[in-house]
């Protein structure tokens, strides 16, 4: 294996290269020639990447509803305009006018199967046997690979058995009373049945409630609440390094939705309430054929949640459209094909949790999912065993990776490509992770749940340089501005509307405040976006992230807010106030507690162990403090406002940041 730092001259490696000297990947012409975006490049005659960027967002209403066609998305009733703009409301964008669909029908449309391929196989001149039997032999392709956490051997889903299972998911709802446009929740790890779940919820015509298996009682009761949720499905237990972490009971404190409980170990050992029942209780007599519901585009199918400047986290909805940002960046920049297979440690709970299965199904891809913590070799294992093509990753779990070198004797040479998301990235880790699968590039993609996926990103047809981005995504746009609203090299990120994937309402929120009041104006677009993040143009054209530059952050690949984590800590006795920031040097955010105190004598470890303890009950457990500083008082503006900026302005001149 390489190590980083090593010299020499660029040599090929396969039909990929990489230059050692600087750590940059290179494509081959050749190896260019057999990606999805060369592919539509050559249909649309357009010769650079750059060229073709720039008719995807001069022309996005073209780009949109030829990505439709390519990915084969079945509309039950054709749209009679791509993108309409209410007279009303200019900041409000509405795709595929008059049409409708469901888009749980896009992962099951096995005639997708070859479609704009590689494969040798089609439906061309054969006969009407030989399609029926080729249709057939499509449904029984894998749709999920899976393993729990201990085990050695291998199970999966065929596309059919995943179907007929959230048929039956769908009809169980129907028959408990469940209506389109109620709202199901879904707080349980990726495995298969959260899959079927998640996509059977959706054909029924309700809506999903994402709600991470992480999260405190408190904060689960709080999701339910604000989205009015009939039924949650959940587990009996978590099982994490051997260890059985109860969920039912966390989801049954001081709530009294009905609840449908799936098993993780041999025999069922909770006591369910009156209205609660066992999963094979629920899905006992339903027919696994289901005729989806019809919905209009702009049909909320999921309900996922985003910290904001307050204490209540805002709720996002997800229309039938925003899934086809998932897709689409997933057949585009990440160059998923039918039947490579797609792991990405994640959760229902974040919106990574649903891309993983639109940018995998509508793809006619399989999804790889590990029961289990992905941080051993016990993952890396199973990335092994199912030849993983597309791996996904947090910036601080390769971190892990390469603190224990665990995953160093494993084979990963089926990767052909990894992404890392949630947090800004080390270049050192990266290298070190390009490594890991013998030198392949590193996709990475920054985003968020109001937009469906990511607003810039890099791709396989260019050159790959760790911790930078190549491009804004395809089909979408964004400008950079310093504080006095001027286009700067290094500034805020303003979001240029339109693109599919982008939200337009909040269930909880004034989405006309939070993304576009008092946004600056500029002649380069008729509306800007607020989106929060800091970003970099280098010299050579290429961008770096900088974190948030609002009291938004992301710790471990989550965001939550600062007055989420201050109002959680304001309960301790000892302490007067708290502000909470973060901050990153080209790797994971770091959570820095700044604390005024009464005058109740403390030690500043015991406080900090106190501290965490309380986020780990309150919040969440994967919230690490990574220093405290105790102060006499906060800074203040005249309206009585932390100063958060001048806070982490001190803290990082002072730690030499």
């Amino acid at each position: 294996m390489l190590r980083n730092g090593e010299k020499g001259e660029v040599r090929e490696m396969g039909i990929l290269m990489i230059k050692k000297d600087n750590h940059t990947w290179v494509p081959s012409d050749d190896f260019i020639k057999t990606t999805n975006i060369y592919k539509i490049m050559k249909e649309l005659q357009i010769d650079s990447y750059q060229d073709f960027y720039a008719w995807s967002v001069k022309n996005y209403e073209e780009f949109w509803q030829l990505m439709t066609k390519i990915l084969k998305i079945p509309f039950k009733k054709p749209f009679t305009q791509t993108l309409s703009t209410p007279q009303k409301d200019k900041q409000v964008y509405n795709w595929f006018s008059d049409g409708e669909l469901n888009i749980a029908d896009a992962c099951f449309s096995f005639e997708n199967f070859d479609n704009f391929s590689n494969s040798d196989s089609n439906d061309n001149g054969k006969n009407d046997h030989e399609k029926i039997n080729s249709k057939k032999n499509k449904k029984n392709e894998k749709a999920i690979l899976y393993r729990n956490e201990g085990e050695t051997g291998l199970s999966y889903l065929t596309y059919n058995e995943l179907n007929r299972l959230s048929n039956q998911v769908a009809n169980s709802l129907v028959k408990m009373g469940v209506k389109a446009k109620d709202a199901v929740a879904v707080c349980m790890p990726m495995i298969p049945e959260s899959v079927a779940i998640y996509l059977g919820i959706i054909k029924m015509g309700a809506s999903v409630v994402s709600i991470a298996d992480s999260f405190s009682p408190q904060e689960i009761q709080k999701r339910l609440q604000i989205a009015q949720s009939k039924v949650i499905f959940t587990m009996d237990h978590i099982v994490r390094g051997g260890k059985q972490l109860p969920l039912f009971e966390k989801i049954q404190s001081g709530q009294d939705t009905i609840t449908i409980v799936l098993s993780a170990l041999p025999k069922f050992n909770v006591s369910l309430r009156g209205q609660d029942s066992t999963w094979n209780d629920f899905l006992k007599g339903a027919s696994d054929q289901f005729e989806s519901v019809s919905c209009s585009p702009e049909h909320i199918s999921n309900i996922l949640f985003s910290s904001g400047t307050t204490s209540d986290p805002k709720a996002i909805p997800w229309t039938h459209t925003t899934p086809l940002k998932c897709a689409v960046d997933g057949y585009l920049h990440h160059n998923i094909k039918e039947r490579d297979v797609v792991c990405w440690p994640t959760n229902i709970g974040w919106m990574m949790g649903p891309w993983l299965i639109y940018a995998s199904l509508i793809n006619r891809a399989t999804i790889a999912l590990y029961n289990g913590a992905p941080t051993g070799s016990d993952f890396g294992t199973f990335v092994q065993d199912t030849k993983v093509n597309m791996l996904g990753v947090v910036p601080s779990l390769v971190k892990a990776w390469k603190k224990t070198q665990c995953m160093e004797k494993l084979d990963w040479s089926s990767i052909c490509a990894f992404s890392s998301t949630g947090e800004c990235s080390n270049p050192e880790d990266m290298c070190y992770l390009m490594m890991l699968g013998g030198n392949k590039p590193i996709i990475e993609y920054c985003g968020g749940t109001e937009i469906g996926g990511g607003y810039i990103t890099s791709t396989v047809v260019q050159t790959n340089v760790p911790s930078t981005f190549s491009t804004p995504a395809l089909g979408s746009n964004f400008i950079i501005l310093d504080e006095e609203g001027n286009k700067s090299q290094m500034g805020e990120v303003f979001l240029i509307p339109p693109s599919i994937g982008l939200s337009n309402t909040l269930l909880n929120k004034d989405h006309q405040k939070v993304y576009y009041e008092g946004c600056p104006v500029h002649s380069e677009a008729k509306h800007l976006r607020r989106h929060g993040d800091q970003i970099e143009v280098l010299e050579d054209g290429y961008f770096r992230a900088h974190g948030r530059v609002d009291d938004t952050m992301n710790l471990g690949g989550i965001k939550v807010s600062s007055a989420e984590i201050e109002q959680v800590l304001n309960t301790l006795k000892e302490v007067k106030e708290t502000a909470a920031i973060s901050y990153s040097n080209h790797g994971p955010s770091q959570l820095v507690i700044y604390a005024a105190l009464f005058e109740n004598e403390i030690s500043s470890d015991s406080l900090k162990t106190k501290m965490q303890d309380i986020i780990k009950t309150r919040l969440n457990p994967l919230f690490k403090i990574s220093d405290l500083i105790i102060v006499d008082q906060l800074p203040r503006t005249a309206s009585n406002k932390v100063m958060r900026r001048e806070i982490r302005s001190t803290y990082l001149s002072n730690s030499g940041g």
